[in-house]
């Protein structure tokens, strides 16, 4: 057999290797991350925020159902969704299943695009070029009405285009949202203003990270932000990372624990001046039905244990 046979040969197996690892291994091996993170008033009590994002559930994708299910025993303080919770116009039974403990928890949410529309085939080339919007054109409807009244009425904060206010575990927690970026539906200037000096704690929640948000949290006191959207870039490379984060946030960022700030743009969390905010960044739990591979970049859910600051 010639050389050159044998290379494609060669490349053609691993390339088959490496897809099925992708489709069937790795987005199927759930983890949950944790990080630690000083936003605390001196003397407070530690406190345990579950972030939950991109789960993109259907019905049939029992495992992952399950492993969201058992996140109940983990005794949370409170709940932060990002969204992208469902991906079919049958998920949203299935889902409430897997939050049946969450949703005694207090918690706060906003929705992504697939909480709206149902994801649709496209080119994946498009992925990686600077226009990121999404088209949603003749995409059909998700249940979104169903699944806002469940949260709703479970007690969750809808924090889109809102500002709201919690008192867990007797901190004051003052929260800023906004309805999905990537869909051009947020509206900063309702919920634009001075954290208040009466909140231990406020915080930016938005489903994409991208920068007009992230800017305006920080200019305006947010101390931590939480957000989703990106799925850590899904497809990474092995000992380098994200390619791509599907909106204007850094490769850098695309998921886990930074720091940002007003004008952050692309430079690095290690040049971040004092005061500069925390974002943690989900890479989530699920892929759209379209895109069912994960490489170099597990699914996740993420609890933030929060202390007081240094």
């Amino acid at each position: 057999m010639p050389a050159v046979t044998k290379t494609v040969l060669g490349l053609g197996v691993a390339g088959a290797g490496v897809l099925g690892w992708a489709s069937l291994v790795e987005r199927n091996a759930f983890v949950l991350r944790r990080f630690e993170v000083p936003v605390l008033p001196e003397g407070a009590q530690p406190l345990r925020l579950l972030h939950l994002s991109d789960i993109h559930l259907l019905p049939r994708q029992r495992a992952k159902a399950a492993w969201v299910k058992s996140l109940g025993s983990l005794d949370a303080d409170l709940v932060i969704n990002t969204g992208d919770n469902i991906a079919g116009p049958h998920s949203v039974p299935a889902l409430l299943d897997s939050f049946e403990w969450l949703l005694d928890v207090p918690g706060v949410f906003v929705f992504g695009s697939n909480d709206y529309f149902a994801p649709k085939l496209k080119n994946p080339f498009k992925y990686l070029t600077r226009d990121h919007a999404k088209s949603v054109g003749s995409t059909p409807r998700l249940p979104t009405a169903e699944l806002m009244h469940a949260f709703r009425s479970a007690g969750w904060v809808d924090l889109t285009n809102r500002r709201d206010t919690l008192e867990v575990r007797g901190l004051r927690l003052d929260f800023v949202g906004v309805d999905d970026p990537h869909l051009g539906y947020d509206r900063l200037d309702l919920v634009r203003g001075a954290a208040s000096p009466d909140a231990d704690l406020t915080i930016g929640v938005t489903h994409a990270p991208y920068q007009r948000v992230l800017d305006a949290y920080a200019a305006d006191g947010a101390s931590l932000i939480i957000a989703g959207h990106t799925h850590g870039g899904q497809v990474c490379v092995p000992g380098y990372g994200a390619l791509v984060t599907n909106c204007d946030l850094d490769t850098r960022r695309a998921k886990g624990l930074s720091r940002w700030w007003p004008g952050a743009g692309h430079t690095p969390s290690s040049e971040a001046p004092e005061g500069a905010v925390w974002l943690e960044v989900s890479a989530g739990l699920g892929t759209a039905p379209t895109a069912p591979v994960r490489l170099a970049c597990r699914p996740e859910a993420t609890l933030l244990t929060l202390v007081p600051r240094s």
